[in-house]
Parts: C-alpha cells; sequence; structure tokens
C-alpha cells in the first residue's frame, strides 16, 4: 500500500485532532456514560478525529484492558461520523499488541507515544516506530515527537520504509525548529499537526502544520473548530483573537512542565457538569480555591 492510498485519513489529520479526557467514576474505574456523553458530544459539535489513550485521556495512568476499553468505546461512539487515531506505546511487544487490538476493534490510524526509555538513539527510534508499522499495514501511523534532538532524517528514513507513516504529530516548542524539521524530513510527504494544541497552532500552521491537536475541545468544540476555521482561510488576525481569548486557560494547562494539563481540562468540565473531576496520580485535582478560576474562564466563552 502506498502513501496515496491513506488521502481520507491525512485530511482527518488535518483537522481538530482532538484528545478525549477518560473520566472515571465515584469508586475510580472509568465512568462509560459519561465518556460517551463527552464523546457524542464532541461528534455533535462537529469533531471529525477522535485520540483515545491520547496524554490528556490519561495513557500513561490507565490499564492495559482499560486502553483497550477506551479503545472499543471510542470507535462504538465514533460509528463511523469520526476517524479514530487511538494512542499506543511502551515497550514494542505492547505496542504491537495494542496496534493489533486497534485495527480490530475498528480504529483506522494509531499515534505512537514517544519511546518512555532513558536511552534513544535516531536509528532506535526508527526501528522502534517501523516494527508498530509494520504490524498493521493497514493503519496510518503518526509519531508523536516531543524529543528537540530527533534528526529529521530518521523520520525521512521512517517514511521511506513505511508507507503507513502518514503524519507526525510535532510538540517540540519551537516554531522555527519545526519549520526546519518538517522541511527536512518532507514537508508534502506527512502530515504536520501541531501537537502543542491552540497555542502553537497559529505559528505552526504559518510554516506548515495543517491540523492541531486539542484538549481544550472537550470544553468548547466551537471555539477550537473556529480557530482551525480562520487558520484554513489563512486569517490570523481572527485565529489570534480565539488565541487571546484561551491564553490565560492553555497557561494554566502549562504551567509548572504541564502539571494540571489534564486537570484544568477536567475541573473545566466538572464545572459544567459533564463529568467527574477526579485524574488518576501523578496528577492530582486543584485546590478549591483554584477552581473557581476555571470556572470563570469558561462562562466567557461561547459553549
Amino acid at each position: 500500500m502506498t502513501s496515496a492510498d491513506f488521502s481520507a485519513l491525512r485530511s482527518a489529520l488535518a483537522d481538530v485532532v482532538a484528545i478525549p479526557v477518560t473520566p472515571f467514576a465515584a469508586d475510580g474505574s472509568l465512568d462509560t456514560a459519561a465518556h460517551r456523553a463527552l464523546l457524542g458530544r464532541l461528534l455533535d459539535g462537529g469533531v471529525r478525529t477522535l485520540t483515545p489513550n491520547g496524554n490528556t485521556g490519561e495513557f500513561y495512568a490507565l490499564t492495559p484492558p482499560e486502553r483497550r476499553a477506551v479503545t472499543e468505546l471510542t470507535v462504538e461512539e465514533a460509528g463511523g461520523r469520526a476517524a479514530v487515531l487511538v494512542g499506543v506505546g511502551h515497550d514494542v511487544p505492547t505496542a504491537v499488541a495494542a496496534a493489533e487490538h486497534a485495527r480490530d476493534a475498528g480504529a483506522e490510524m494509531l499515534m505512537v507515544h514517544q519511546p518512555v526509555h532513558p536511552y534513544v538513539s535516531h536509528d532506535g527510534w526508527t526501528d522502534y516506530h517501523r516494527a508498530i508499522a509494520d504490524a498493521v499495514p493497514g493503519l496510518g501511523i503518526v509519531p508523536y515527537v516531543r524529543d528537540p534532538q530527533l534528526s529529521a532524517e530518521s523520520l525521512a528514513a521512517l517514511g521511506e520504509a513505511c508507507p503507513n507513516v502518514i503524519g507526525v504529530k510535532y510538540a517540540v516548542p519551537d516554531t522555527a525548529r519545526f519549520a526546519a524539521f518538517a522541511r527536512d524530513a518532507g514537508l508534502d510527504r506527512f502530515v504536520w499537526v501541531a501537537g502543542l494544541a491552540e497555542l502553537y497552532a497559529v505559528p505552526y500552521f504559518a510554516v506548515g502544520a495543517t491540523g492541531f491537536t486539542s484538549g481544550l475541545v472537550n470544553v468548547a468544540p466551537s471555539v477550537s473548530l473556529g480557530m482551525l476555521d480562520a487558520l484554513r482561510a489563512g486569517d490570523y488576525p481572527a485565529a489570534m483573537k480565539t488565541w487571546e481569548q484561551i491564553r490565560p486557560f492553555e497557561e494554566l494547562r502549562a504551567a509548572r512542565q504541564s502539571a494540571d494539563n489534564v486537570t484544568v481540562v477536567k475541573e473545566a468540565l466538572a464545572s459544567l457538569g459533564l463529568c467527574r473531576r477526579e485524574v488518576r496520580a501523578p496528577s492530582r485535582i486543584l485546590p478549591e480555591d483554584r477552581r473557581a478560576e476555571i470556572a470563570e474562564l469558561v462562562a466567557g466563552w461561547s459553549i
């Protein structure tokens, strides 16, 4: 299969790539009813690409059976209305098993979380992703790049070996580096997704991105999709108006090396009565005196 055969999936990546939260019940288990309702809200709001088991979904805090359950629930709820991009990772056998499960469940794509290992060589990075891509040649593969030291040559080599590697979630906070990396690896070969959400979407679109990931979209789909519309139209002043509106919220998520990244999103959803605020360690819920700040920010948006 050639990269041209993945055109529909490439289009799905050139969009708001939603990273849904994973709601928990009072006893700490998965709250499937709330999860279905949140996914339905995203779909009804116009979201067309869902990423179960992403970082906003607390991937690293879920057990393997929970990750499989989240995948199955998301595919079922999407029901063909959205492309499903399942997060996989950990060691190679675990990632391959998750990839095969995602394929069997009906997902179309995989987002491969960055290898969690203290010693990652450039060639080893390529080998890791190739093992996963080769196991499921019919699925679109999207590496999640967070390492500023990764070479564009490593990604280009992966793309040459694996036609199903179709996009990149680029999450290095350096616009100039992203612009160079994308061009050195293949600006047209891959779909470039701004992996640091709305705050980086504007400058990253200016130099080559055509989609962006979002956790904020859980709270306000119309806000994220409105920014996308402005970016697609090349209306950067309009996109920056949205940027200014959401900046305080996103800065709260990014503070202290993103310690409250998921916590702030779940607190906003809790303020709207959409799910419980609980997160799993090593994240932690906000102290009570800070919760009102989140609710006040969200109240000012058109939701």
